[in-house]
Formats: structure tokens, sequence, C-alpha cells
């Protein structure tokens, strides 16, 4: 799920905004009036999407863009004089006053976005260096070897045991070569 903030200078804005996205499925769980609270929700989310005017209480959405995370993305709704020339990088803008249909449509294709960046961080993370691996193969013949276990079962041993401990096979290996190596 994606985290979206809704932000507004006025709290009327900001809340037919969120019932809109609410309707249609999807949740907003934050709605703000300045800068500066938007970026409290970013500290606490690891990425999401930021549904916003041009001006807050406290600051220009330009300014909000360069404070956010990279993570977040920023759906600007306002008048398309605001942004004359091209949007910053990074914003994407729907011209007020916005139809539902645009709205609705912008914000899943950007959750879309998303979801999408976060299996291919998840996937890349998967992958060891070839010196993790190393410490797996180790650690996998050091438990064959001493324990007696065949690769099959030093394999699901190591798993089972960086699951237990919340660390990842890496870090379970070299744990265990280095209390085996006593």
């Amino acid at each position: 799920m994606t985290n979206i903030v809704v932000a507004f200078s006025k709290r009327e804005d900001a809340v037919n905004i969120r019932n809109i996205l609410t309707r249609a499925g999807v949740k907003a769980p934050a709605v703000c009036l300045t800068g500066a609270k938007v970026l409290q929700y970013t500290e606490l989310w690891d990425q999401g999407i930021v549904v916003c005017g041009s001006r807050f209480q406290d600051m220009q959405y330009t300014q909000l863009r360069e404070l956010l995370p990279d993570e977040f993305q920023m759906l600007l709704v306002a008048s398309s004089s605001v942004w004359i020339d091209a949007l910053p990088e990074g914003i994407i803008g729907l011209p007020s006053p916005v139809k539902v249909y645009d709205l609705v449509n912008t914000v899943e294709m950007m959750c879309r976005a998303q979801e999408s960046r976060r299996r291919k961080r998840r996937d890349t993370a998967k992958e060891r260096s070839s010196e993790e691996r190393r410490t797996i193969e180790q650690a996998k013949a050091l438990l064959m070897e001493r324990n007696g276990m065949s690769e099959e079962e030093a394999h699901r041993y190591l798993q089972k045991t960086s699951m237990e401990n919340g660390t990842n096979m890496a870090e379970t290996a070299e744990m265990v070569l280095t209390v085996m190596v006593r």
C-alpha cells in the first residue's frame, strides 16, 4: 500500500480531495495544511505520494519538493498557470479545477509505479555479493563437517536461524563461523 498525504492550504480542499480518493478505494490517511506537517509524515514512511496545491501556510510546493525524500512523488493540483513552462523533476501536475476521473487515475498510476519500484528494490536487495555467498558456503561446509548435516539441511538451518534472529543469511553465516571456529 502506498502512503498518501493530501496537503492544501485550505482544510476544506484537502478534505474534499481525500474524500474523492477514499470513495475511489484509495486510502489517504494524512491531511495537512502546512509543508512542515507533510515532512513529519514523510519521516514516518519510507515512500509515498503527496497530493497538494501550490501553496501552503508555510511554503510553496517547490520548496516542499526540495525537502521531500526522493522516494516520495508529488502530484500538484493547481492552475496550469502555476507551471507555465514546465514542472520541476519529480512533480506531476493536474490542472485545477480537477476532474475526479483524472485525479483518481493519476493517483492509481503513481501508486502502481511506486509498487513497481518497491518490488524492483526488493528483488535487487536479494542479490548477494560474491563475498556473502562465499561466507554462506563456508558456514554450510562447516555445519556439514562438524554436525553431519547434508547441504540442504545446513542451508535450511542457516535460513531458519536467520529468520529467528532477524538477520540476513550472510550475517547468520558469519555468526556460525565465529562461534564454531573457536
